[in-house]
């Protein structure tokens, strides 16, 4: 349930919200600050900015080309065995200096903001040396400086084998463990590590070996899992206690029950499903109903899901997963914020919070899925600064 204020107010001081009332109680507090400024939103809603707890927002060129392909009928993971999909997004981020992530990049903040995403998580994941994944991550770094838009680093370093060591896969993974990983933590560059664990990817051998180095180098653990089959990794999720598993869309009740029991977040992406034109959503309301606490994100990437708006995926939310419009709002802020080990500080609306508000140019929550493929966002702060007004 969403707690709604109608004719409601806040009060913002400097970053955060000092209180939240009706229109009538802040209106008594204003008079006690005659250099306050009044912001009157005409009758539109206000909710706390999107959280996107799974992006990944650096990377050089586009797959269009692959998009192409993929409507006339040519699979995903065919595109990959040829050399195509991520390990094309590697070649050309390889090549990219960190002023040309950073500038790209700048545009991608900008998509997200004027969408109503204030927080996303950000992966690495397309350079798969030490080199240049520490250049995405510093890329990253540099735009949560010197954007609006705020982001939470991920190191996914595993997210493929890169060609140069397919033939010896153990090599790679002593350079994620031994190298990378602790590169990443002693330079503080991610709070979180991912693993692309599926076939043909890491096996959920190799995945649990990689995420126990990285929770021994401090880093918090998230796991892309179930995507493509049901290969157990939302069980290994449950088995190390992860923050989130991702994906889930072959996930099945065993390991439903399995995240419950372990108390992981979801983060579903229907985003990703739409895109490659599958069918196989996750099992959203079997999750609500188990009580896991379902995060949505956009999965903004250059192949499966370039898309940054969440609203597209509050409404594929609700039309494919059977989601209500309050849980898929819920969905995407307050639990995307626990995801992130940031509920104390923003997705909702509550007094002491960073002031992330996003007014928007309708008069009814629901209308954010329901009216689908349009920027709904008035105006859009963060930390109490307006950094997009229509």
């Amino acid at each position: 349930m969403l707690s709604i204020i109608n004719d409601g107010a806040l009060l913002i001081n400097g970053k955060r919200i000092s209180q939240v009332g009706t229109r009538e109680e802040i209106a008594r507090l204003i008079d006690e600050h005659a250099d306050c400024k009044i912001i009157d939103a005409g009758g539109r809603i206000a909710l706390p900015g999107f959280v996107d707890a799974h992006t990944h927002p650096v990377f050089a060129g586009t797959r269009a080309g692959e998009f192409e392909e993929r409507a006339l009928g040519v699979t995903y993971q065919e595109i990959a065995a040829r050399g195509g999909g991520i390990q094309s997004s590697v070649r050309s981020t390889r090549a990219a200096t960190v002023e040309e992530l950073i500038a790209s990049g700048k545009r991608y903040a900008d998509w997200f903001l004027r969408t109503g995403t204030t927080t996303v998580e950000a992966k690495s994941g397309y350079g798969l040396t030490v080199d240049d994944e520490l250049k995405i991550l510093n890329a990253i770094r540099r735009l949560d400086a010197e954007t609006p838009l705020r982001y939470v680093p991920t190191f996914l370093g595993a997210h493929d084998i890169p060609p140069e060591y397919k033939a010896n896969r153990q090599a790679y993974l002593s350079l994620l463990t031994e190298e990378m990983l602790p590169r990443v933590a002693s330079e503080k560059l991610a709070e979180f590590c991912d693993v692309f664990c599926e076939q043909n990817v890491f096996s959920n051998e190799e995945s649990r070996a990689i995420l126990l180095s990285a929770r021994d180098h401090g880093l918090g653990l998230r796991m892309h899992a179930d995507q493509l089959s049901l290969s157990g990794g939302a069980k290994l999720a449950a088995e190390l206690r992860t923050t989130t598993a991702d994906h889930l869309e072959h996930t099945d009740g065993e390991g439903i029950a399995a995240l419950a029991s372990a108390g992981v977040q979801p983060v579903l992406l229907p985003g990703s499903v739409y895109t490659l034109g599958s069918s196989r959503y996750p099992a959203a309301r079997a999750m609500i109903d188990a009580g896991l606490a379902v995060a949505l994100a956009t999965d903004f990437n250059p192949g499966s899901s370039p898309t940054p708006a969440m609203t597209m995926v509050l409404s594929l939310a609700c039309t494919h997963m059977k989601m209500t419009p309050a849980e898929s709002i819920t969905a995407s802020t307050i639990n995307a914020a626990y995801t992130l080990n940031r509920g104390e500080e923003i997705g909702s609306l509550d007094a002491g919070k960073l002031a992330d508000v996003v007014i928007h140019d309708c008069d009814d929550y629901r209308d954010l899925a329901y009216f689908f493929g349009i920027e709904h966002p008035w105006q859009v702060f963060a930390a109490g600064e307006l950094v997009y007004e229509r």
